[in-house]
């Protein structure tokens, strides 16, 4: 059962708030420490979810939104994946990881400023976005590489679940600097 955007808004804020207060916790020093070369830091995961949200689900919101006029574009349906995540409302407790490369890896922030910037940035989007779902075909599809074809409401929905997946990771990576710190 796919939760409202109304709550998934919610949800996102809540999230986004915490990391906001998470980031008072940690200096600029600690928020670029990584515990191993295939880690991200704490600063590197934060401009993962808002540079994932900025550049790609909200631009494919956008897109839904726009939907192209050219018929040849093909509707794809969700992958098999994709259902499975969009029906339990969640990513699976797993850790994802992906190699390090240039294209994937997150930058190391600037500033804290930067990291607290984008994630009011992101949230504003949410917010401005959400209100506009409802008038939206769901026929409308942005293609996701793993989870297959989305609608504006799932790449909306998509974002809350991704922030809140990351909270494992950030707990992680919390860890990690208290055992180094002692």
């Amino acid at each position: 059962m796919m939760i409202t955007t109304k709550l998934a808004l919610q949800r996102f804020e809540e999230t986004a708030a915490h990391y906001i207060h998470e980031l008072d916790q940690f200096s600029l020093e600690q928020l670029r420490q990584k515990q191993s070369d295939n880690e991200w830091s704490i600063g590197q995961m934060i401009q993962h979810l808002i540079s994932s949200a900025l550049y790609m689900q909200l631009r494919n919101i956008d897109q839904c939104l726009m939907p192209s006029q050219d018929p040849m574009v093909p509707q794809t349906e969700k992958t098999e994946v994709g259902a499975a995540i969009f029906s339990q409302g969640s990513f699976p407790p797993i850790r994802i990881h992906v190699p390090p490369s240039p294209q994937y890896t997150p930058e190391q922030p600037e500033s804290k400023e930067q990291l607290n910037q984008g994630l009011h940035t992101v949230s504003q989007r949410m917010k401005d976005i959400e209100p506009t779902l409802e008038k939206v075909s769901k026929q409308h599809k942005v293609s996701h590489p793993r989870f297959g074809g989305l609608c504006a409401e799932e790449w909306f929905l998509l974002v809350e679940m991704h922030y809140r997946h990351h909270l494992l990771q950030l707990d992680r990576l919390k860890q990690g600097l208290v055992r180094e710190a002692t």
